[in-house]
């Protein structure tokens, strides 16, 4: 049962407008003292209705102040589709108890563009452009897969195709959805290398059938990129130690790392690639791997990755609380244990990589303060000797890990 008694109501509106909607999103529209939406939903109102309107400002917190303000007042939000998919009823649940709210969906643009294309929406990959990085979507492109993307705007399926074909996709088929649900619907098909569609309408969706030209290695997003998938200056965790750290990272949704002498970024990269959701800071002083951090974020889909320029460990204070915390360079920096630690959440975890018999003396030091354990990591590649192949070694990394106890904030061996 819905609560009628509740202050705030967010209603999903769809292109059909307000007489597609039911009984009960009609009633608590209807009884509302404040409308809240942007232009094009309260012109969907009657012109002669008298209520105070609240129309959506930049930066949004500022409405979703004015909405606050007015709590004990009937407010009632018009949002499109289902307000709880990319949309202001997340915003507003952050911030107002849900039980001071009613939510009413409409059909998702997900939903209605599955019904258009007939694909299971369990089966794609979702993801909005609006005011996000475009880059975002480099991720989620591989061979065969279905992205259904919301759209900042007209413009956004030129860059889609343009990114796309970049990327060795040219082939893939992309559908344009406009208006869905509404009397002006309309659906442009095209492929990706030679997308020419320029008249489209600024509320729109893309669908991507992904295809790979021939010859194009994927990426995947597991750990372990190849390392020419980076820009870097030698300063690059190998992709075997690489995917052996971030194993033993082991990154949760939701989770924040710092990756501390980041180099050029590819931990907190390829951390950030497990899982939409999982954040990073990268934190460099060098300005030239500075460049190559952000090149790499945004080339490999993670524009979103936070760059902190400047050296460890002055750099790491008033950062957010980290999940885990990997110290790739600059381990005999003084206080940086210290600093890493303090932070740490309970039940964090803390990796260390080093090289060097200084980096091995500084860990055991720390070994000795809070335990932990150490692994020797010995790669050796084959490589071209004469007619013949041989195995050349890369210089052995010692890993030391330890996990911050919940309990007692000490720590015990990493299983």
């Amino acid at each position: 049962m819905i609560d009628l008694h509740k202050w705030l109501s967010i209603v999903g509106v769809g292109e059909d407008g307000l007489q597609g909607l039911s009984a009960i999103a009609r009633f608590l529209i209807d009884q509302a003292e404040v409308i809240v939406g942007g232009d094009r939903h309260l012109a969907m109102l009657p012109s002669h209705d008298q209520r105070q309107k609240i129309v959506w400002t930049s930066p949004i917190s500022a409405s979703v102040a004015e909405i606050i303000k007015r709590r004990g007042q009937s407010v009632c939000v018009l949002a499109s589709g289902d307000p709880m998919c990319y949309g202001i009823g997340v915003t507003l649940t952050k911030q107002i108890p849900l039980s001071q709210i009613t939510i009413i969906p409409a059909p998702s643009t997900f939903s209605l563009a599955c019904a258009r294309l007939g694909w299971s929406l369990t089966e794609v990959e979702t993801l909005s452009l609006c005011g996000r990085p475009v880059s975002a979507i480099q991720s989620y492109i591989y061979p065969g897969a279905r992205l259904l993307i919301l759209s900042e705007g007209k413009d956004t399926p030129a860059i889609v195709a343009e990114i796309l074909t970049k990327r060795g996709y040219g082939g893939s088929k992309m559908t344009v959805l406009e208006r869905m649900g509404g009397t002006q619907e309309r659906i442009v098909e095209g492929i990706a290398a030679t997308w020419s569609e320029i008249d489209i309408a600024a509320l729109n969706a893309i669908a991507v059938d992904c295809l790979a030209d021939a010859g194009v290695v994927s990426l995947p997003r597991i750990a372990g990129l190849p390392d020419n998938a980076y820009h870097h200056d030698g300063q690059l965790t190998k992709h075997e130690v690489r995917a052996i750290t971030l194993a033993t990272l082991a990154p949760t949704p939701g989770q924040l790392l710092w990756d501390v002498g980041a180099g050029c970024g590819s931990i907190s990269i390829e951390w950030m690639r497990t899982h939409p959701r999982c954040r990073a800071i990268a934190i460099e002083q060098n300005s030239s791997r500075l460049r190559y951090i952000a090149d790499n974020a945004a080339a490999l889909g993670v524009p979103n990755l936070q760059i902190i320029a400047g050296k460890a460990p002055n750099a790491l204070k008033d950062l957010p609380q980290p999940d885990a915390i990997f110290i790739g360079g600059g381990v005999t920096a003084d206080g940086l244990f210290d600093i890493c630690w303090s932070a740490l959440k309970p039940g964090g975890r803390l990796v260390a990589n080093v090289v060097t018999i200084e980096g091995e003396q500084t860990l055991f030091k720390w070994y000795e303060q809070v335990g932990g354990n150490f692994t020797r990591i010995a790669i050796q590649r084959a490589e071209p000797i004469g007619k013949f192949l041989g195995w050349r070694g890369m210089a052995p990394v010692t890993q030391w890990v330890v996990v911050k106890s919940s309990a007692t904030h000490q720590s015990f061996l990493f299983q």
